[in-house]
């Protein structure tokens, strides 16, 4: 079987810009490996723009002009967009199957007449949201239940059929690859760093201020200043398009001038982005893995690997962070609660502390390889070719029923003091007791009018819907 696969990422021999690219990787070697023949069409990097392979049966190609850096790739010249349908379109021809990883790919009339796939990585970039909102395919796939809900109430308010052709198939990882993995090559890459001597804290994330690293020095300085934890040292890896992005440069900039502000140049190394085969080194070095930033992340990779590798990670409550392992199974904290986080840490470091087994247990249980890249093989070979889903307008009145949105939820301070309902997409704490009031007494939904005999105005109930601590149920 043919299979042509869209990336609006650039793919790349030896290393991946992400977690997206990472599961793709696993993905198209799994069908390669199964006999399928693949085609993977992707954006042109100005480092990387000749044909390569990751398998005899996998052949990628570089070929498509979106804008780079990301973000904003469709923010480039309409004859760009025309080459990329005329592209992509000409290798359909040819195609038994089209897999589009991320959604991106937002012309549906291109595939109408081949059975395609769609997954959504992530649902914060504006052009995984619409291609959601432009989905025509048999299958969508998400990664976590956490994304479901939020596509449900989000695109599926308008499309009923959404659920019948929705699947979770969550993101998982090889067991075998990310073990405690002995430093080696890692510390050819990362000169200066000695593992017998120092307490090393990972921060292994791209250079967004939505991926942690102004949290990531917070905790740091309290680590040394409060904690005195003085041999600390911080890993920072450089993004791959470093050279090529002013955006980034400026990023990484603000931040060593944060750190040295605050008389900590001695305790961050900043280094090359790590090749694949180097992650379980590199996760292994720690002594913990920090993931505090407000990034909504439909998975968030780096910090179940990092627990693979036996170092523990502290992880803020943000979107499906709350969901993939139980409070019992690994430290999290309210994002932006410092202090609590460089406790945490503190304690992790101190006792020399390792991944528990009984977190082990769970994560080998229901985030298992062989399930996730199975039902990736079954959906995108038994894809069928699917038009269009019906769009249906329910308009909003006394009876609508809400919810509070999948994307907040009800946080209290370590002293049991509520601190407010967190919202995902604003990255902050609101306090309403009326609303609070009224999610404690109807905590399985209510209708509009119930609101309103509660004393809710429909005026106040439709700004809260708008400002999304509320949803419509789906």
């Amino acid at each position: 079987m043919h299979i042509v696969v869209f990336s609006i990422t650039p793919l790349f021999p030896d290393y991946d810009m992400g977690g997206g690219q990472k599961h793709l990787r696993k993905i198209a070697l799994h069908l390669a490996e199964s006999g399928n023949a693949l085609t993977l069409l992707c954006t042109r990097h100005p480092d990387h723009g000749s044909p390569f392979q990751w398998h005899p049966n996998a052949r990628i190609l570089p070929i498509l002009r979106f804008k780079q850096p990301f973000p904003a790739p469709y923010d480039t010249p309409a004859y760009n967009i025309t080459a990329i349908i005329q592209d992509v379109a000409e290798h359909l021809q040819t195609a038994d199957r089209f897999y589009i990883h991320d959604g991106e790919f937002v012309f549906p009339y291109v595939y109408r007449d081949i059975p395609t796939v769609v997954s959504l990585r992530d649902n914060v970039y504006p052009e995984t949201i619409q291609g959601a909102f432009h989905f025509a395919a048999h299958r969508l796939v998400v990664i976590s239940n956490y994304a479901r809900d939020f596509f449900l109430h989000t695109t599926g308010r308008f499309f009923p059929e959404l659920p019948e052709r929705m699947v979770v198939i969550r993101n998982s990882i090889d067991w075998n690859v990310f073990r405690p993995t002995p430093p080696k090559q890692i510390l050819e890459r990362i000169p200066g760093i000695d593992p017998s001597r120092d307490a090393i804290v990972v921060h292994p994330h791209r250079p967004e201020p939505s991926k942690g690293l102004p949290q990531t020095i917070a905790v740091v300085e309290r680590l040394v200043k409060q904690h005195g934890i003085a041999n600390l040292k911080t890993l920072v890896p450089l993004w791959l398009g470093l050279k090529h992005d002013a955006s980034v440069r400026a990023f990484y900039e603000q931040m060593r001038a944060d750190i040295h502000a605050r008389g900590l140049d001695d305790h961050f190394v900043f280094h090359d982005w790590i090749p694949v085969e180097q992650m379980p080194e590199y996760f292994s070095l720690g002594g913990v893995t920090l993931a505090l930033g407000s990034f909504v992340e439909s998975f968030g990779n780096a910090v179940y690997e990092s627990m693979g590798c036996g170092t523990p990670t502290i992880v803020a409550r943000i979107s499906s962070h709350r969901e993939i392992l139980p409070e019992t199974l690994i430290d999290k904290v309210d994002f932006d609660d410092h202090d609590t986080a460089a406790a945490k840490a503190a304690a992790i470091l101190r006792e020399r502390r390792r991944t528990p087994q009984a977190s082990l247990d769970y994560l080998r249980t229901y985030y298992q390889i062989d399930h996730q890249l199975g039902a990736y093989s079954e959906t995108i070979v038994n894809a069928q070719v699917a038009g269009p889903m019906r769009y249906a307008f329910q308009p909003i009145g006394p009876q609508t029923r809400y919810r509070l949105a999948p994307w907040c939820y009800i946080a209290f301070a370590p002293d049991g003091a509520p601190r407010g309902i967190y919202h995902d997409y604003r990255a902050n704490y609101f306090r309403d007791d009326r609303l609070t009031a009224l999610l404690d007494e109807l905590p399985e939904g209510f209708s509009g009018s119930q609101a309103v005999q509660r004393g809710i105005s429909p005026e106040q109930l439709d700004t809260w819907l708008r400002d999304g601590y509320l949803a419509v149920r789906a």
